[in-house]
C-alpha cells in the first residue's frame, strides 16, 4: 500500500472510486468533477493497491467572507470492500501530518465517532451552512469563536450545475 499526491493519470481512478464508494448519490461525484473542471485549489492523496486506486481524500479551502480561514476535508472515500481495516485511517493520519494541511484549521461534517479518533471535536463556530446547529459538524485546531457562516468553494453549493468532464471511460480500479 502506498500513498500518493493525485496525478492527473489518477484521476480516473479516483473518481471511479469516489463514484462507487457514494453511490447512489450523485453529489459527490458531481463535486469531484466540478472541483477539478474549475481547477480549484485542492490537497489530494491516494491511497494505491498495486495499480488500484482503494482510498482517496481532498482538502478545500474554507472561507470566512472571502479571506481562506482553513480547510475543509471532504471527500474521504475508501473502496467498500476494503472498509474497516484502517486504510482511511492511515491516509487521513498521513494527510493530517503534510506541512500545507497540519498548519491549518480544518473543518468535516462527518461521523463523530470516526473523526473524533484524530483530534477532532464538535464545532460551535463557525457555523456550518448545511446543517442545523452545526450537527456532525467537527473541526481540528480551530480557534474561532465568532459565530459567521463558514464558506465553501461554490461548487459545494451547486450540485449538479456543470456538466461532468469527458474523461473517457472510467476503468475499474
Amino acid at each position: 500500500m502506498k500513498i500518493r499526491p493525485l496525478t492527473d493519470e489518477l484521476l480516473p481512478k479516483a473518481g471511479s472510486l469516489v463514484e462507487r464508494t457514494f453511490s447512489p448519490s450523485r453529489y459527490e461525484i458531481q463535486l469531484f468533477d466540478n472541483l477539478h473542471i474549475l481547477k480549484r485549489p485542492l490537497y489530494e492523496w491516494v491511497c494505491l493497491h498495486r495499480t488500484s486506486v482503494i482510498a482517496y481524500i481532498c482538502f478545500s479551502r474554507a472561507f470566512h467572507e472571502e479571506e481562506v480561514c482553513g480547510l475543509h476535508l471532504a471527500p474521504l472515500a475508501v473502496q467498500s470492500q476494503m472498509q474497516g481495516q484502517g486504510i482511511g485511517s492511515e491516509l487521513l493520519r498521513f494527510a493530517l501530518r503534510q506541512d500545507v494541511i497540519s498548519s491549518q484549521p480544518i473543518f468535516v461534517l462527518g461521523h463523530s465517532d470516526f473523526y473524533q479518533k484524530f483530534g477532532f471535536v464538535p464545532c460551535q463556530a463557525p457555523i456550518c451552512p448545511f446543517v442545523a446547529k452545526n450537527r456532525h459538524f467537527l473541526s481540528l485546531r480551530n480557534k474561532t469563536t465568532e459565530p459567521f457562516k463558514l464558506g465553501y468553494e461554490p461548487e459545494f453549493y451547486q450540485e449538479g450545475s456543470k456538466k461532468r468532464k469527458k474523461r473517457g471511460r472510467r476503468k475499474n480500479n
